[in-house]
């Protein structure tokens, strides 16, 4: 029994039939996450039952270990049984977590769906926004283990719609955090359209019974409070119905732009003009559309460089039917879609898919892809007999030649069970240096599962502190070098659906004891370099090289 194994209370489980080079231990009851998603549904039908929610790895108390916040939904006015909140769970640093909601202020009853965590004030703890069905809110972290809500005098109040993803960025370079929200419908109670198969029973419509609705895009004054500058920074845009974003540099110059899924309508990709505007280049860059040209179902999203070119790629999850899109980019800027090619597309064909990230599980140096699934009502069987209402995940292993082989039955006893899965975020929550994963489901549990690598690789984990940078350090490129050749990541948040992973990043360095070089890229245009690092944890602050390290 290892030490993670022993402070669980759950015993090493025997290697699967085939080896992956590491196990995901369902460590859900063990840890004390104990939690129901509410999605308000009572026979009615209403869409947004079908979307949420997400969940996040966050370090609220700033110890260095990571907490973890699930997003809850809440019953419809007058049909009220029970009353959900969102679960803010304290991470203890023995493998288990403690409930501590009502403490921290965030016992608050609201539509919740998605969660972006940053510390937008630059004071050092992590601040909370919720998106919702109607008033978005904005929570505060006071650095005493509180949080305060601020929506109001934040400049983010008087809006309701329906959001869905978000993230934070600084797309001005100014040092300081800004926010783009996804919004997905028009849509209300009062204006709620009556959907049907059969032409008797009411069904959960498809988007394209509702209205587009545009993003909004928030800068960031310094005092605490927003500027909507949607109009003018050139994202407004109706017709779009969002549900996921990732942050994407197309030009690599150091300005982060965006990428975002929708659903039944183009992609869209907006390109930083560096001068607080942005150019859609979507359909020029070969996202908008699948390679017939329709517009597929976009939920979830992830951007990272998965081929170790020092170019990212893209992935996308949508509806049944039409699988899982891998965009690759070529030198003229232009995505091609391989996942058919790379063994991606066969094997999502039949998934309804909605988080998704790019992390490396084994820690071999190349990024693996994980995706859940899960359909949007439990009839579905009725229609279509090969597909179900909670579907098991993908887990794509990166073999380094071009191919992804799903691992999901041989990651662990219980992974690939099936679930109706909405969120998905990664983050080391027992510090040992690989990334673990949390799942939150639609009307249905949370999941955590920790990873443990069996094959003796061993990982760099490089935590970055913005001094001229924002303070999170958001946007910042880390390329390391190895035998093994170049690997490049981006301090982010967004990706995924609904859902936040570590702001921390963790390459794999298989068997090497060290990378020979690690080159930082801050937002703020400094570059620094280090050489021959050692496998560990370290803390890196902008201008003051290695804060701490920990092996």
């Amino acid at each position: 029994m290892n030490r993670r194994a022993f402070l669980l209370g759950v015993p090493s489980l025997l290697r699967a039939a085939t080896d992956p080079g590491f196990r995901l231990v369902n460590v859900t009851q063990a840890s004390g996450i104990h939690f129901q998603h509410n999605s308000g549904a009572f026979g009615a039908k209403y869409l947004p039952e079908t979307i949420g929610a997400g969940c996040a790895f966050l370090d609220y108390d700033n110890d260095g270990w990571l907490d973890i916040l699930l997003v809850n939904g809440m019953d419809w006015p007058g049909h009220q049984k029970q009353h959900t909140t969102l679960r803010l769970y304290r991470n203890n640093r023995n493998g288990r977590f403690t409930d501590v909601t009502q403490s921290a202020g965030l016992a608050v009853e609201m539509y919740g769906l998605g969660v972006a965590v940053a510390d937008y004030d630059n004071d050092g703890f992590p601040d909370v926004l919720i998106t919702a069905v109607g008033q978005n809110r904005l929570f505060h972290n006071t650095g005493r283990g509180h949080f305060v809500e601020v929506t109001q005098t934040a400049g983010l109040g008087g809006r309701s719609a329906f959001s869905t993803s978000a993230v934070w960025f600084d797309y001005d370079r100014d040092g300081l955090l800004d926010l783009f929200v996804c919004n997905y419908v028009k849509w209300s109670p009062e204006h709620d359209v009556f959907c049907s198969v059969d032409g008797k029973q009411k069904s959960y419509c498809t988007p394209e019974a509702y209205r587009g609705s545009t993003c909004w895009l928030f800068h960031n004054r310094g005092n605490g409070t927003f500027e909507d500058v949607t109009a003018k920074s050139g994202i407004f845009d109706t017709a779009s119905k969002s549900l996921g974003v990732a942050l994407l540099d197309y030009d690599q110059n150091g300005w982060p732009g965006l990428m975002v899924a929708n659903d039944t309508q183009p992609n869209k990709l907006y390109r930083s003009l560096r001068n607080g505007t942005f150019e859609e280049v979507g359909v020029r860059a070969g996202i908008a559309f699948s390679d017939d040209g329709k517009a597929r179902a976009g939920m979830g999203i992830d951007v990272a460089d998965f081929e170790n070119s020092g170019v990212p790629g893209i992935a996308i999850t949508n509806f049944d039917n039409e699988m899982m899109a891998l965009y690759r980019r070529d030198a003229n800027g232009v995505y091609s879609d391989i996942a058919m090619k790379t063994g991606i597309g066969p094997s999502s064909r039949n998934s309804l898919g909605f988080g998704c990230l790019f992390f490396d599980l084994n820690l071999d140096g190349r990024l693996d892809l994980v995706a859940v699934n899960g359909h949007i009502d439990a009839t579905v069987r009725n229609i279509q007999k090969n597909t179900g209402y909670a579907q098991p995940p993908h887990l794509f292993l990166n073999d380094g030649r071009g191919n992804f082989h799903d691992v999901a039955a041989d990651a662990g006893p219980d992974f690939a069970s099936p679930k109706v899965a909405r969120g998905l975020a990664c983050g080391d929550f027992d510090n040992d240096g690989d990334q673990d994963l949390l799942i939150s489901t639609n009307q249905g549990p949370a999941f955590l599962y920790r990873n443990e690598v069996t094959n003796g690789n061993r990982s760099l984990k490089l935590k970055l502190t913005g001094t001229k940078s924002n303070r999170d350090a958001i946007g910042a490129v880390i390329r390391i070098f190895t035998p093994l050749g170049q690997q490049m990541r981006m301090v982010k948040t967004g990706s995924s659906y609904l859902s936040q992973s570590e702001l921390a990043v963790i390459f794999g360095l298989g068997k090497q004891a060290a990378a020979d070089r690690v080159v930082i890229e801050w937002p703020s245009g400094r570059t620094e370099e280090f050489k021959a690092l050692k496998a560990g944890s370290y803390q890196m602050t902008e201008g003051r090289g290695i804060a701490s390290q920990r092996s």
